[in-house]
């Protein structure tokens, strides 16, 4: 599940360089740093909560 998880957010990242999804916070391609902190975020979270 945390490789599903790490390569999904990784292939946001790319596309959000590439071309910026367009959503509020993530207008810019300078934006990525934003997913990256949620993956961040998100991935702790997972390991946390696993036993």
């Amino acid at each position: 599940m945390n490789k599903l998880i790490g390569l999904f957010l990784l292939l946001v990242m790319a596309i959000q360089l590439i071309r910026p999804l367009g959503l509020p916070g993530l207008r810019k391609r300078r934006d990525f740093w934003k997913l990256a902190v949620a993956a961040f975020v998100l991935w702790s979270v997972v390991l946390l909560v696993r036993p």
